[in-house]
């Protein structure tokens, strides 16, 4: 009965863009942040990543998406232009309690809508090795890994997708 549960409460999750300074941003935001701390060998420190700063993830500049369900935050991820037709994604979490229904790829499908709108023609991302389902998500997604194109220091795999 849980199983029937979380798959009726995933057919109800809303997906929106968010202000990065909004109350559910920050705190999914804080979430993502708190889990790759404990997922990543050596920790996390957001201070040595890439940022992704609150005025990058607002239009015209980039957008950040938050997913709930009955008004509460289970999934976040932004996307960043970061030169003409080049947008990278960032901060894409789903909460351990909403995985397996699929969130992640309707996340990540949103987020490739918000980048089109924004503009964006080829879509990259960098990614830890300790974040197999996520691999597994972009590679399942049409995304190629390639030659590093940053020096973020948590970074394993850099992939990149054409978006039509």
């Amino acid at each position: 009965m849980a199983e029937v549960h979380r798959l009726l409460q995933a057919a109800g999750v809303r997906i929106e863009r968010v202000d990065p300074t909004s109350e559910s941003a920050r705190w999914c935001v804080r979430q993502y942040f708190s889990e790759l701390a404990s997922r990543f060998d050596d920790g996390f420190d957001p201070t040595q990543s890439i940022p992704a700063d609150d005025a990058e993830l607002r239009p015209p500049l980039g957008a950040l998406l938050v997913a709930s369900v009955d008004g509460e935050p289970v999934a976040c991820g932004g996307v960043k232009l970061i030169s003409p037709g080049i947008g990278s994604l960032k901060r894409m979490w789903v909460a351990g309690s909403a995985r397996g229904v699929g969130l992640g790829r309707r996340m990540l499908l949103a987020l490739e809508a918000e980048a089109r709108e924004l503009g964006v023609t080829t879509l990259r991302l960098e990614t830890n090795r300790a974040l197999a389902e996520a691999i597994s998500l972009y590679r399942r997604s049409g995304y190629v890994e390639v030659a590093p194109f940053n020096s973020d220091p948590y970074a394993d795999f850099w992939f990149e997708k054409r978006l039509s």
